[in-house]
């Protein structure tokens, strides 16, 4: 790969379009603008993903472009989700087309429903163009490795002396066979959000970044008010089974893709027992009528919500414009955890970059994935509320120094976890492996099957998925 036109273009030029795709599966899928987060998906172990480590430029100089090569203008397309409704896509390349005068970036909006699903339709096409696309999870990136349509990032990384150990880990923990096919841009923690109100009315203290599950519990209760037409939830569980299953795994003995989930007992227990008191709302009925979490907490008769920090921008953004309202008076604390767990302990998950094989930009597009996932990229996703995977304390302040975020101490607290567990790790069978957990967890909370008789079926059905 050259790498030549990459570092010394100056100046501003931006295009930006919303294409409708490439390859065979050339139909657009809507996106969903209520939904600009990054939805879990599963787990492994992670290092700390919020050390403090120095927010150092990753990108190494390039050789210098020829007169010519600079004044040629190069347009490179970047497959991706949600468009209009995620705050960041803009100020990134913004930043990026600022310094570089004849890069035209054009974005192309897949959607959020099966995205990644979409994606490697397409990139299975013999006439994709995509330059540069969005990992959304880790399942989706091994199963675009495995199809040989992402390029190794190993060699670019040492040519460009990259150092990998801003990400705290995170880049070993999604290698492929050993190799490495994206860099991380955008690192999110699970936190409880809260409505300060509902408690206020309660007169229940708040919640705190020191909590068991057993006290999340007995708090949930505390607030929930079950009168018909005036209910208060204590609790609200999306109905992702990463909500429920993950908080097993906080104590860094568990994985989700090791065969056996015993450990996630104890948890659906607690919220089966909940959804019985009318703690939380009914599973079915959320399924039934695709209620998102975000318009479950903007009714503004939710006490506590267990969810990424990817809903924090897009929660200032809906309070600002009036949607979100009646939450307006919020907070956010560390996620609970296991009795004898160091608080602090969280969930992540990650956003990451990759070129295609068949990209035609490929100098322009690595270019781009370095600034992205670099020291630029994160101070720009920091000024836009989000969390960039390259993250230290200068940049938590900035988040928390961010309009609308809650100005007391537990909340910028919370921004910053003792230890973070990968979701998914980079495992040959994880796409296997979920299906057979997503359709027990739906078995549990549908009450079709008792929780021993779907942990059964899901050491059963990962064993064997592992065995093969």
């Amino acid at each position: 790969m050259k790498k030549r036109l990459i570092s010394m273009l100056m100046g501003v030029t931006l295009v930006v379009t919303s294409l409708a795709g490439c390859g065979e599966g050339g139909a657009q899928t809507p996106a969903q603008p209520a939904q600009t987060e990054t939805p879990a998906q599963t787990e492994a172990p992670a290092a700390d993903t919020t050390a403090d480590a120095p927010a150092a430029d990753t990108t190494a100089d390039a050789p210098a472009a020829d007169t010519a090569a600079a004044d040629e203008p190069v347009t490179i397309k970047w497959a991706l989700w949600d468009k209009d409704s995620t705050v960041y896509y803009q100020p990134l390349i913004d930043g990026y087309t600022a310094a570089h005068p004849n890069v035209t970036i054009e974005m192309v909006d897949l959607g959020s429903t099966d995205y990644q699903t979409v994606l490697g339709t397409q990139l299975s096409g013999s006439d994709c163009d995509f330059d540069v696309v969005t990992i959304k999870d880790v399942p989706g990136l091994v199963t675009l490795a495995n199809k040989g349509v992402l390029e190794p990032l190993d060699s670019l990384i040492a040519q460009d002396g990259i150092d990998l150990s801003v990400y705290s880990g995170i880049t070993d923990q999604v290698k492929v066979s050993d190799v490495l096919y994206e860099l991380p841009f955008r690192r999110d923690i699970w936190v409880l959000f809260y409505n300060k109100d509902v408690f206020d009315k309660a007169g229940v203290d708040y919640p705190t970044n020191d909590m068991t599950w057993e006290q999340y519990d007995e708090l949930a209760r505390k607030i929930t008010d079950t009168t018909p037409g005036a209910e208060v939830y204590g609790a609200h569980y999306h109905t992702w089974r990463s909500t429920i299953q993950l908080m097993g795994i906080l104590d860094g003995k568990h994985t989700i893709v090791d065969g056996t989930y015993d450990f996630t007992k104890p948890y659906y227990e607690m919220v089966l027992a909940q959804q019985k008191d009318g703690v939380c709302m009914d599973y079915a009925t959320l399924k039934t009528q695709g209620l998102h979490y975000s318009a479950a907490f903007y009714q503004g008769n939710v006490g506590m919500l267990n969810m990424g920090s990817w809903f924090i921008p897009t929660l200032i953004s809906k309070i600002k414009d009036g949607e979100g309202a009646a939450a307006a008076n919020w907070g956010i604390v560390k996620y609970p955890h296991a009795q004898g767990v160091e608080p602090g302990s969280t969930l992540a998950t990650v956003t990451a970059l990759a070129i295609p094989t068949s990209a035609p930009n490929k100098d322009v597009a690595w270019d781009f994935v370095k600034f992205v996932s670099g020291a630029e990229g994160a101070e720009i996703m920091a000024g836009t509320g989000n969390t960039p995977a390259m993250s230290n304390e200068a940049i938590n302040s900035k988040i928390a120094e961010m309009d609308g975020f809650p100005t007391d101490a537990a909340s910028k607290e919370a921004l910053t976890a003792s230890h973070a567990y990968l979701e998914m790790p980079a495992n040959e069978k994880s796409s296997e492996i979920e299906t057979v957990l997503n359709e027990q967890h739906d078995n549990i909370m549908n009450e079709v099957s008792t929780v021993d008789e779907a942990i059964e079926e899901m050491n059963t059905g990962v064993q064997a998925i592992l065995a093969q």
